[in-house]
């Protein structure tokens, strides 16, 4: 315990961290792992022998050390269970996160992608994941995570542009429906996502304007290429590709948050 605590005040003392992501915080909180079990609200599920304090108390240990030694800095659990109070002050008795991580939104987006023609969208359901979130605990929201930005995987724009990504991206190609479609399902998924989904915005560099190629880091399997290592910024900055509009929309969208401040607002 002493020594996991310690790390905590080292990388923010010595490296100037401004914050922690915990990874896996619902796998922490139960002596089960959270591993079979689907969370329905319930509060005997959060409270009853099931949950390991120990784990919840160490949390509470490392919030504390954060706020004591470094009250600036923030701390975003990922945590999929809706365990209550985890995003509440100590003094309350919870365990003094900032943000938990909405994880269930980037799912919703993908599912839908996938399996679902455009017109059997229900709207009611997309809402629903957008705004189910506890009272007074604060959310990161995003629309597509990291693991859907490296390779093997799919990003928001790969799965609405397809092959076109690479064929129609010029101002001067055709626009098809494909390409009709994915410039505006990117845009609005990503405004509603922000507008609805938590307190906080997360984009992962380069998914603003639908870059074309995943990530990856040099590895055996790709005999240690640095091809794929790195974002093409220079695609948003061209007026000859469609990249540009993507990324205008996304500077708007983020103008707008700052004058309407939507992700603070008290009152959600």
């Amino acid at each position: 315990m002493r020594f996991l605590l310690s790390n905590i005040r080292y990388w923010l003392e010595e490296f100037k961290f401004d914050g922690f992501r915990f990874d896996g915080v619902s796998s922490m909180l139960y002596h089960s792992h959270g591993i079979g079990h689907h969370f329905a609200g319930s509060y005997d599920e959060y409270f009853g022998l099931a949950a390991d304090t120990d784990s919840f108390n160490y949390l509470q240990l490392a919030s504390h050390i954060c706020q004591t030694f470094f009250p600036e800095s923030i701390r975003i659990a990922e945590e999929v269970s809706g365990m209550p109070t985890l995003c509440r002050p100590l003094e309350e008795g919870g365990a003094g996160f900032d943000y938990r991580l909405a994880m269930a939104i980037p799912d919703i987006w993908i599912k839908l992608l996938k399996e679902k023609k455009d017109e059997d969208w229900h709207m009611g359901n997309i809402t629903w994941t957008l705004m189910n979130r506890r009272w007074s605990e604060k959310n990161i929201v995003y629309t597509e995570s990291h693991d859907q930005a490296i390779v093997g995987d799919k990003t928001i724009a790969h799965w609405l542009f397809s092959e076109q990504i690479y064929s129609h991206m010029s101002v001067v190609s055709e626009r098809t429906a494909i390409i009709e479609r994915g410039l505006a399902l990117h845009k609005m998924i990503r405004l509603l996502t922000c507008a609805l989904g938590g307190e906080g915005w997360l984009n992962f560099e380069g998914n603003e304007f639908g870059h074309p190629e995943w990530l990856d880091f040099p590895r055996t399997g790709n005999n240690e290429s640095y091809k794929y290592a790195r974002r093409l910024f220079y695609l948003s900055d061209d007026d000859s590709l469609r990249y540009k509009y993507l990324n205008a929309w996304d500077k708007a969208m983020n103008n707008l948050e700052e004058e309407y401040k939507w992700l603070s607002a008290t009152n959600t």
